[in-house]
């Protein structure tokens, strides 16, 4: 079994992606505050992930799908913390 490289390389850019939502995501859980996140800058993030979603599952492309998934869910968590938590 050979290693691509380039898929590799995009798992791993999915990877760091991913995880920079988390801490905003554990913090605003933790703290039960939201209060300085922008619901605008939320509702452009789940726009773009969308965008990419659609672009990732036409053109097969694992990376693109598996960051924006995992972007998608946390800025979807995101978002219920700022409808539930009263900052």
């Amino acid at each position: 079994m050979s290693i691509d490289y380039v898929q590799a390389t995009g798992y791993l850019g999915s990877l760091l992606t991913s995880i920079t939502f988390v801490p905003q995501v554990y913090k605003s859980w933790k703290s039960k505050s939201v209060g300085d996140l922008s619901v605008w800058m939320i509702w452009a993030v789940i726009s773009s992930t969308i965008v990419w979603l659609t672009f990732g599952f036409a053109t097969h492309n694992g990376p693109v799908i598996v960051a924006n998934a995992v972007v998608f869910f946390l800025s979807l968590l995101l978002y219920y913390f700022k409808l539930t938590f009263r900052s």
